[in-house]
C-alpha cells in the first residue's frame, strides 16, 4: 500500500526527509521545465535508487511520490518501466492511475501481465489496469491472477467487471476442469469470481393501485 508524504515524513530519519525533499524539488522543476534535461533528468536517477536511500519499505511510496510530483507522462513511465528492475516496475504500475496518462499507459499493464511475477501482476490488475483493460484483456487477467495465485483481491473493480459476465463464467469452468482433470485443486478464488458473474437482479416491479 502506497503511504503519503505526510505519513512518510513520520517514519523517515532526517537525512532519509533531506534526501526525499532534495529528490522532489528535482521533479518539480522537471514539470515545471519540461524537456530541459536530456537523456535521464535528475529525479528519474533518484527514482532507481529510492529503495537504496529511503529504505525497501518505503521505496513504492516515494518513487509514487516523485512520479507525481514530475507529472510524468508516457515517455517517462515507459521508460523507467523498461529499464527498471522489478521493483521500480511494480512502483510504476502502482502509480499509472495517479498520472494523467489516458490509456498511453496500458501496454505496461499487458507486458506484467505476461509474467509470472506475482508482485507485477497483482499491481497491474490495480485501478489503473481496471480502468482500461478491454473485456478480453482483463477476464484474462482474471484467469492470470488465479493462475499464479495472486489473491483476487488484488483486481480492483472485481465485482462491477465480473458482474452478468457470462464469457468469464465460461472461461473460469473451464479452467476449474482443466485443473480439476490435472489432479490439481481449483483455486478458492475462482469460485468467489464465479459467483460474482451471475447477472445482478431485476428489481421487482412496484406495483400501483389506482384510486
Amino acid at each position: 500500500m502506497l503511504i503519503d508524504r505526510k505519513e512518510l515524513d513520520g517514519l523517515l530519519g532526517g537525512a532519509v526527509r533531506a534526501w526525499l525533499d532534495e529528490a522532489l524539488a528535482e521533479a518539480a522543476h522537471a514539470a515545471a521545465h519540461p524537456g530541459a534535461n536530456s537523456g535521464n533528468p535528475p529525479w528519474e536517477l533518484r527514482f532507481a535508487s529510492a529503495g537504496r536511500h529511503c529504505g525497501l519499505e518505503y521505496a513504492d511510496s516515494v518513487r509514487a511520490l516523485l512520479l507525481v510530483e514530475a507529472h510524468a507522462g508516457p515517455p517517462a513511465v515507459t521508460r523507467l518501466y523498461e529499464q527498471g528492475t522489478a521493483a521500480e516496475r511494480r512502483a510504476v504500475l502502482l502509480t499509472l492511475h495517479r498520472l494523467d496518462l489516458g490509456a498511453d499507459a496500458l501496454p505496461l499493464v499487458e507486458d506484467a501481465l505476461r509474467t509470472n511475477d506475482t508482485r507485477l501482476v497483482a499491481a497491474a490488475v490495480g485501478p489503473y489496469g481496471a480502468a482500461h483493460l478491454d473485456a478480453h484483456g482483463w477476464r484474462h487477467a482474471v484467469l492470470k491472477c488465479l493462475f499464479t495465485e495472486v489473491p483476487v483481491e488484488a483486481l480492483d473493480h472485481l465485482g462491477d467487471r465480473a458482474r452478468g459476465d457470462a464469457e468469464l463464467a465460461r472461461m473460469l469452468g473451464d479452467f476449474a476442469a482443466e485443473r480439476t482433470a490435472a489432479g490439481r485443486e481449483v483455486p478458492a478464488g475462482l469460485r468467489t469470481v464465479l459467483a460474482l458473474t451471475a447477472p445482478a437482479p431485476v428489481p421487482a416491479p412496484t406495483s400501483t393501485e389506482e384510486f
